[in-house]
């Protein structure tokens, strides 16, 4: 844990003890301050205050003596309303921070210069956190990997000069951070997401930009506008080093792909193209969109001082994500694919531009636009299996364009696409779980989905699962 020292004798609140924020309280707590939280939930309640820290309902405090609220990322800051707690705290005149903040104020105050990493983007911001931590780590460095990847920053050993944190933040935890100031900031792409908590587009490329706008190195995607755009105000400063990174295209200055090469041109003190890495023949590193991740790994870890030949381990060694192009188990050759993760139409995008024989399990909770912006890529899929809430939504997108059945479950889905798949006859068919959709309506999370399809798949008779 890293006990925070900020607040030590000050009275601090805290709303949202789910993972996160339960951690923060106890950090708070083992720092010295005076803490007391809350949360809409009783069990989470109760289990607070089974950890020891003081539960009451922030409703019937004094909040003059209150210094601070610490917010759980989950929780409402701007939109569509400001929470309550948050317009308890504003009226104070309290400030209104998350647990990334509180650990910035950690660095700052023991190991300012300490190694973090911190990484952000619509899609591809777990794969490329997992990928920089195991580079890494296979080149012997100390690594403390969490944030929005799923482990919350302050349950992590404290900031230390030879201690690495590599660590994925939401735009709700970058809202929450004003103080936010690694040593390598990651921006990877930009696509409309979660603007029911931000209102627009632009704020929610603003709260992103914030993650590298204080950074010491800034590497920032080119490959869309938003994130272009970005690139091109911070290149304009002298107080960081911009650093462009592109899968699409060559550039003169900055980190490219090149076939499956990761190239750097013309940044650190030399002018000439150096190779950092190669991707070829890396399942767990297929498509476009993971060439983009390898691309800024690659570079993250060279400004963190790896070399070429120990990126390249690193990459060669990689064993994937879990949910995110998971490679479960191949029957014959059938590949089985958990893509669990893919919870909106652009990142189920990157699965299906990844193979070329797909039979797609695909549904859930939709999103808007559903699958209508895939089009590109039906021609791919030898047949779809629809599941959820959006079957019948997906149904009409695909009609006489992709063959499909309205499966209803994943278990459905499976048995018959692992049936048709076996008899296809081709080279490489792939049964591949891209849901393009929320969980909510059968599973908890995307976790609980992917999972469930993985133990699915380990039952089918003559399935080799890889290691």
């Amino acid at each position: 844990m890293t006990p925070v020292h900020s607040f030590a004798s000050k009275r601090v609140a805290v709303f949202g003890l789910g993972g996160s924020g339960l951690v923060s309280a106890q950090a708070l707590k083992a720092g010295g301050a005076d803490v007391v939280a809350w949360d809409d939930n009783a069990a989470s309640v109760k289990k607070a205050q089974e950890a020891g820290i003081t539960a009451q309902d922030l409703r019937n405090i004094d909040w003059s003596k209150v210094a601070a609220l610490v917010l759980a990322p989950g929780v409402p800051l701007t939109h569509p309303e400001p929470h309550w707690s948050v317009k308890l705290a504003q009226a104070a005149g309290a400030e209104v921070v998350g647990d990334i903040e509180l650990f910035c104020r950690e660095r700052l105050r023991l190991a300012p210069h300490s190694p973090f990493v911190a990484i952000t983007g619509t899609n591809g911001k777990s794969t490329t956190t997992a990928l920089i931590a195991h580079i890494l780590r296979t080149a012997g460095k100390n690594v403390q990997l969490g944030g929005n990847i799923g482990t919350a920053i302050l349950s992590l050993e404290p900031p230390a000069a030879n201690r690495f944190h590599v660590i994925e933040c939401s735009s709700y935890q970058i809202d929450l951070a004003p103080s936010l100031n690694p040593s390598v900031g990651i921006l990877i792409n930009l696509s409309p997401d979660h603007l029911d908590r931000h209102g627009t587009m632009e704020h929610y490329a603003a709260v992103k930009e914030r993650l590298v706008a204080k950074s010491d190195v800034a590497l920032v995607g080119v490959d869309d506008s938003y994130t272009e755009a970005i690139a091109r105000r911070l290149a304009g400063r002298k107080d960081i080093q911009a650093v462009p990174v592109s899968a699409s295209r060559e550039l003169p200055r900055g980190t490219f792909v090149r076939g499956t090469q990761v190239v750097a041109r013309g940044i650190k003190s030399s002018a000439q193209a150096e190779v950092l890495g190669d991707v070829s023949g890396i399942g767990s590193l297929r498509g476009r969109h993971n060439a983009q991740n390898a691309a800024f790994a690659s570079t993250a870890c060279w400004f963190s001082g790896l070399t070429s030949a120990e990126i390249e381990r690193g990459l060669k060694s990689f064993p994937g994500l879990a949910h995110r192009m998971e490679q479960v188990g191949r029957k014959g050759a059938v590949l089985f694919v958990n893509d669990s993760k893919a919870t909106n139409a652009d990142s189920s995008a990157q699965a299906l531009a990844s193979f070329t024989d797909m039979f797609w399990i695909a549904g859930g909770k939709a999103k808007a636009g559903g699958i209508t912006s895939l089009e590109e890529f039906f021609p791919r899929i030898r047949k779809a299996y629809l599941v959820g809430e959006a079957a019948k939504e997906f149904a009409q997108t695909l009609d006489g364009k992709v063959p499909y059945e309205i499966s209803g479950t994943i278990d459905r889905a499976l048995e018959t696409s692992t049936r048709d798949a076996e008899a296809s006859g081709l080279k490489e068919p792939v049964v591949l779980l891209s849901p393009a959709c929320a969980s909510f309506d059968q599973f908890r999370n995307f976790e609980v989905r992917g999972d469930h399809f993985r133990e699915l798949v380990l039952k089918i008779p003559g399935v080799t699962p890889f290691k």
